[in-house]
C-alpha cells in the first residue's frame, strides 16, 4: 500500500511538471506574477498585524534583511563566481544608493505608512508603482515612448489612470462600508479582529499617505536604478546581496540610534517570527 501511494504521488508530481513545461512561457510568467501579487496582499495584512502587536518599525527591517542576505548570499557567491566583474568605487556607491532607496527608505516608509493607514490602502496605492516607474524610465531615456503607436498610447493612458487612482484614494477617505457588528456578544472579539486588520485608529492618516507615496517613489527609483547597474555588473543575485548588505548597515545604524531600549530588539512571539520569514520569502521571490 505504501509503495502504491508513493508511486502514485511521484506520478502526479511528474504529470504536474510535464503540464508546467508544456504551458507557454508567457502564461507561466503571468501565473508567477499573479502568485507574487497574492503574496504581497498577504504581506500587507501580516505586517499590519505585527505592527499592532508592538513590533519596532526600525528593528523589523534589520532582521528581515539579515535573513534575506543569509539566504541569497551563498547562492550569489557560488552561482555567479565567474560572472561577477571586479568591484570599484563607483559600483560600491551605486550599491549603497540601491540599499538606501530599495531597502532603508522603501521599507521604512512602507511600515510607517502601513501603521498609520490600512493594509487595503497600502495595497491599493502600490498600484501606482508601475506608472511611476514608467514615467521615471521615460524621463531618463531608459524606456522609449512611441505616441504614434497603440502600445505607446496604452502606456501613457495606463500611467495617467494609475496616478489618478492613487491620487483619489490618497485625498478621499470615504465612509466605512463594513465594520464590527453591533451585537454585544461579538463586539469585543470583532473589535480585536478589526484592530489587527482594519483601518488605523487614532493615527495620522495624512502622514501615512505621504509615507506610502514616498515608499512608491523609492521603490520605483530602485527599479529604474537597477537597469544601468546590471549593465555594468551583470550578476543579479550579487547585486541583490550587496543591496541587502548596505541596507542592513543603514537600517542598523538608524535603529541603533533611535531604538535605545533593548526590548525593542527582542522577538517576543512566534507571530513576529512568522512575519519576518514571510516578508523574507516575498523579498527573495521579488529579487
Amino acid at each position: 500500500m505504501a509503495d502504491e501511494a508513493g508511486s502514485s504521488s511521484s506520478t502526479s508530481r511528474a504529470h504536474g511538471k510535464r503540464l508546467w513545461c508544456m504551458m507557454p512561457e508567457r502564461a507561466r510568467i503571468h501565473m508567477a506574477l499573479t502568485a507574487l501579487q497574492f503574496s504581497y496582499a498577504g504581506q500587507h495584512v501580516i505586517l499590519r498585524t505585527v505592527l499592532n502587536m508592538g513590533v519596532s518599525k526600525l528593528v523589523f527591517p534589520v532582521y528581515r534583511n539579515i535573513i534575506a542576505l543569509l539566504l541569497l548570499g551563498p547562492f550569489a557567491y557560488f552561482q555567479e563566481k565567474k560572472d561577477r566583474p571586479p568591484l570599484n568605487f563607483g559600483l560600491v556607491m551605486q550599491f549603497f544608493l540601491m540599499g538606501l532607496l530599495g531597502i532603508t527608505c522603501n521599507q521604512g516608509l512602507y511600515l510607517l505608512g502601513l501603521e498609520n493607514t490600512s493594509p487595503t490602502f497600502a495595497s491599493a496605492i502600490e498600484n501606482a508603482v508601475p506608472a511611476i516607474t514608467f514615467f521615471m524610465a521615460a524621463l531618463f531615456r531608459i524606456e522609449q515612448v512611441h505616441l504614434n503607436r497603440k502600445d505607446g498610447k496604452a502606456k501613457v493612458l495606463g500611467t495617467l489612470a494609475s496616478v489618478a487612482g492613487a491620487s483619489v484614494i490618497t485625498i478621499y477617505k470615504g465612509p466605512t462600508i463594513y465594520g464590527p457588528p453591533s451585537d454585544s456578544q461579538y463586539l469585543n472579539q470583532s473589535r480585536s479582529l478589526f484592530s489587527s486588520f482594519g483601518d488605523a485608529k487614532e493615527k495620522n492618516w495624512t502622514l501615512g499617505c505621504i509615507c506610502l507615496i514616498g515608499h512608491c517613489l523609492c521603490w520605483s527609483s530602485w527599479i529604474v536604478l537597477q537597469a544601468p547597474v546590471l549593465k555594468k555588473y551583470p550578476a543579479r543575485l550579487s547585486v541583490t546581496s550587496f543591496t541587502c548588505f548596505f541596507g542592513i548597515l543603514q537600517c542598523s545604524a538608524i535603529a541603533g540610534i533611535v531604538e535605545r531600549d533593548s526590548r525593542a530588539w527582542q522577538v517576543h512571539s512566534g507571530g513576529e517570527v512568522v512575519a519576518i520569514l514571510y516578508a523574507v520569502s516575498v523579498q527573495t521571490n521579488n529579487s
